[in-house]
C-alpha cells in the first residue's frame, strides 16, 4: 500500500519513498474529481451537503502532498526533487480547474444567498473566501483567457520551484577549503571543529567551510580575516547568479523575468493593474499607495537613526566600511559598548533548555504541554516528534521539529502544516505542525548551543505553529493560517519573538550547558540592552527588502535583469546607508519572493511588527504571563484563523485600531 494513501494518522516517514509521490497526487485528484462530480449532481445543494464534503476532498490532498513537499525541503535528494516537481504540474491543474469551476462557483454563491441567515459566522466566511478565490482563479473569464491563466499558473508554479532549487545548488555548490589555520582567526570554536570534521569525512587536511547560513552567519560576524569574509560574501551574495564563483550555472536572471511577466500576465487577465494590486485582493492593506505610504513612513522615521549608527561604526572601525565588515565590526562593538556577544552567551542557550523553558511558558500562558513520543517515525535521526496536549491530558495535535543545518537541506526557518484542523462529518482531525531551523549542531558530547538570534528564531517560528495549533476553526479552508490575510498571519509569530527580551522568561530558558549557572545578572542587563542597538541598520534593512519586493510588483514595465536591478538600486539610494558592491545579486537569491508566499508581501513583517508591538503591549500593561490576557489574545487571535476580518480580531483584543508608534519606542526610535 501506499504510504502516502493513509491520511488518517501521522505521515510515516519512514516508509515514503520518492516513487510514492506522484501515483498518491494522481489517485487523490482523480477520486477528488469523481466526488466532486456527485456532489454537484445533488438536485439540492447546501452547504453540508457540498461546501463541507468538499472541505474535506481539498483538506485530504493537502494532507497527502504535505509529506512530499516537506520532504523536498528537509531530504531534496535528486530523487526527492524528481518526484516533487512531477507533482506540482497536476496539483496546479487541478487547482486552476477547481478555481475555474463556475458550476461549483454559482452553487456556492447560491448557498450564500439562500441560506444566509440560517448559517454561522464560519460558514458564511468559508463561503465569502471561497467566491473571492473563484473570481481570482479567472472563474468569470472567457474561456481563451481562462485557458491562458491556467497555463500562466502551470508555469510559476515550475518556475518558483527552480527559482529555489537553484538557490540550494548555488549554496551547495562552493566550499572553502584551507589548511591555514591563521585563515580562520575569531571563528568559533564549534565552526572550526566543524570545519575539520567536513574536511575529514572527504578525505583532505585542514578546514573545509560550506556555505550554508550557520557557517555564512558566523564567518561575517567573527572572522578576523578580511579576506575570508570577502569570499563568504561574494559566493553568499552572487548565488543563483550571473557573476560570482558558479557564475551562470544557476543564473536565477532569466527565471525572475520570467516570473515577474507572468504574475503581471495574470494579474492584468483578472483586471488588476499590476501583479502588487492583484496581491492586496487578500492582504489587510487595501492600496498601493497604503502600503507605500506605510513603508516611506517607517522609513523616514529609521533612516536618520541608520545614518547615525553607520556614522559611529565607521568612526569605530576608523576606517570605510564594505558590506562583509559591517557585521564583524557591529559585533565588536556591541561586544566592546555593550560588553555582550552571541557567540558568549552560546553556553548558556542549549537548546534542550530553549525548549524546555519555551514549554513552560505557553503552559503558563495557554494551558497547553508538549509531549515527546519516540514511536513516531521521523524523515532524520534529527528530527522529533511531540503530542501537543492540553493540561488535562487531552490531545490537542502534534508537533515535528527538525533543529540542524545539513546537506540537502533547505536553508532558513519555517513552519509547515502536515494536517489542519477539521470536524465537518462528526470525526476531528487534529492539526499538525512542522516547525524547521538551520541551527548550527552539536558537537562532541555537548547539545546545540544557540545565539540569542537564534533563540527569538525559534520562538518566532513556534508563534506560527502556535496559531496553527490552537485554532478553533473547523474549517480546513480557514483553519489555523489558512485564510488569514498574508500581512497579519505574522503577527501570532513575532510577538512570541517579544518574550525572548524579558528577564522571567530568560531566566525560563537559560542555564550554563556545563553547571546550570543562570545568567549572570549584568550579562542578563546588557542582552536586554542589546536589543536596540543598530536597529535603525536592521530597520533599513528590512525595509529595502520591503519597498523592493512592492516596487518590482507595482511595476508591470520592470522584468529583465537589469530592470530588476535598476529597482533595487533605487530603492537602495532612497532607504539604505550603505550601498553593496555592483556585483551583487541579492535579488537572485531572494527566495521569499520568487519562491516563496511574500511575492508583493514581504512588507507583511513590518506591518506585524506593528501588530505585534503593540499586541505585547497588552501583556507590558497585565503581565508577561497574565493569563486573563494571554486567554483573550487566544480567544480573539490565535483561535479565529482566518474565520474573521483580521483587524476586526485585533480590535477586539486591544480596544483600537494598531499604533505605529509601539514598534517605534520598541525599537528606540524617535517618532
Amino acid at each position: 500500500m501506499n504510504p502516502l494513501a493513509d491520511f488518517e494518522t501521522l505521515p510515516d516517514y519512514s516508509s515514503i519513498r520518492p516513487e510514492h509521490a506522484e501515483p498518491a497526487i494522481r489517485d487523490q485528484i482523480e477520486a477528488n474529481r469523481t466526488a466532486l462530480r456527485r456532489l454537484l449532481e445533488q438536485p439540492t445543494r447546501t452547504f453540508q451537503n457540498l461546501v463541507a464534503p468538499f472541505e474535506a476532498l481539498q483538506a485530504r490532498l493537502a494532507r497527502i502532498f504535505a509529506p512530499i513537499g516537506h520532504l523536498n525541503a528537509v531530504m531534496n535528494t535528486p530523487e526527492m526533487r524528481a518526484a516533487y516537481n512531477a507533482c506540482l504540474p497536476l496539483l496546479t491543474e487541478y487547482q486552476t480547474e477547481i478555481g475555474q469551476n463556475s458550476e461549483l462557483a454559482d452553487a456556492y454563491a447560491a448557498i450564500l444567498h439562500a441560506q444566509a441567515d440560517s448559517l454561522t459566522d464560519a460558514q458564511r466566511r468559508v463561503l465569502s473566501h471561497a467566491l473571492r478565490e473563484f473570481d481570482l482563479a479567472g472563474v468569470r473569464l472567457e474561456e481563451a483567457p481562462k485557458a491562458r491563466f491556467r497555463d500562466v499558473m502551470q508555469e510559476l508554479a515550475q518556475l518558483q520551484s527552480r527559482f529555489e532549487e537553484n538557490v540550494l545548488d548555488a549554496t551547495q555548490a562552493w566550499t572553502c577549503m584551507t589548511t591555514d589555520a591563521a585563515k580562520l582567526s575569531g571563528l568559533p570554536e564549534h565552526v572550526v571543529l566543524r570545519a575539520h570534521e567536513q574536511a575529514k569525512n572527504e578525505s583532505k587536511e585542514g578546514w573545509l567551510l560550506k556555505l550554508d547560513q550557520p557557517t555564512y552567519v558566523a564567518v561575517m560576524t567573527h572572522a578576523d580575516d578580511e579576506t575570508l569574509r570577502r569570499e563568504f560574501y561574494e559566493a553568499w551574495s552572487t548565488r543563483a547568479s550571473d557573476v560570482g564563483p558558479t557564475a551562470g550555472r544557476f543564473d536565477n536572471g532569466p527565471v525572475m523575468s520570467r516570473i515577474l511577466a507572468l504574475r503581471h500576465e495574470a494579474a492584468a487577465l483578472l483586471g488588476f493593474g499590476s501583479f502588487a494590486e492583484l496581491s492586496l485582493a487578500t492582504k489587510m492593506a487595501r492600496s498601493v499607495p497604503e502600503v507605500l505610504e506605510f513603508l516611506d513612513g517607517l522609513a523616514r522615521a529609521y533612516r536618520p537613526a541608520a545614518k547615525t549608527e553607520f556614522a559611529a561604526l565607521e568612526q569605530y572601525a576608523d576606517r570605510s566600511l564594505s558590506s562583509w565588515d559591517v557585521n564583524y565590526f557591529s559585533e565588536k562593538m556591541r561586544r566592546e559598548r555593550l560588553a555582550v556577544s552571541e557567540e558568549a552567551l552560546r553556553p548558556w542557550f542549549p537548546l534542550p533548555r530553549v525548549l524546555n523553558g519555551f514549554f513552560a511558558l505557553v503552559e503558563k500562558l495557554y494551558g497547553i504541554r508538549f509531549t515527546a513520543r519516540a514511536d513516531v517515525p521521523v524523515w532524520h535521526p534529527d528530527a522529533r516528534y511531540f503530542d501537543v496536549l492540553h493540561v488535562d491530558g487531552r490531545r490537542l495535535g502534534g508537533l515535528y521539529t527538525d533543529w540542524y543545518a545539513r546537506d540537502h537541506k533547505r536553508g532558513g526557518a519555517w513552519m509547515g502544516e502536515v494536517t489542519v484542523r477539521e470536524a465537518l462529518d462528526g470525526s476531528h482531525r487534529a492539526p499538525v505542525a512542522n516547525v524547521v531551523c538551520n541551527f548550527t549542531p552539536p558537537s562532541g558530547s555537548q547539545p546545540a548551543l544557540l545565539r540569542h538570534t537564534d533563540v527569538v528564531t525559534l520562538f518566532h517560528e513556534f508563534g506560527h505553529a502556535l496559531h496553527h495549533l490552537l485554532t478553533e476553526v473547523d474549517f480546513p479552508s480557514l483553519s489555523g493560517i489558512n485564510g488569514v490575510p498574508w500581512d497579519a498571519v505574522e503577527l501570532p509569530s513575532q510577538i512570541m519573538e517579544q518574550w525572548c527580551w524579558h528577564e522571567e522568561v530568560l531566566a525560563l530558558i537559560s542555564a550554563h550547558v556545563d553547571d546550570g549557572s543562570p545568567l549572570p545578572a549584568e550579562m542578563l542587563d546588557r542582552l536586554i540592552a542589546s536589543r536596540t542597538f543598530q536597529a535603525g541598520l536592521q530597520g533599513v534593512r528590512q525595509l529595502e527588502f520591503a519597498l523592493f519586493d512592492f516596487s518590482l510588483h507595482a511595476d508591470s514595465t520592470a522584468i529583465t535583469p537589469a530592470a530588476i536591478a535598476a529597482t533595487l538600486g533605487r530603492v537602495r539610494s532612497a532607504v539604505s546607508v550603505l550601498v553593496p558592491p555592483s556585483w551583487n545579486r541579492f535579488q537572485h537569491g531572494f527566495q521569499h519572493i520568487f519562491a516563496g508566499g511574500y511575492a508583493a508581501g514581504y512588507y507583511s513583517y513590518k506591518w506585524a511588527e506593528v501588530l505585534a508591538a503593540d499586541a505585547f503591549s497588552a501583556f507590558d500593561e497585565a503581565g508577561l504571563f497574565d493569563r486573563v490576557t494571554a486567554t483573550r489574545f487566544r480567544a480573539e487571535i490565535l483561535s479565529r484563523g482566518g474565520a474573521c476580518d483580521p483587524m476586526d480580531a485585533f480590535i477586539a483584543f486591544r480596544g483600537r485600531r494598531p499604533d505605529p508608534a509601539a514598534l517605534l519606542r520598541q525599537d528606540g526610535i524617535a517618532a
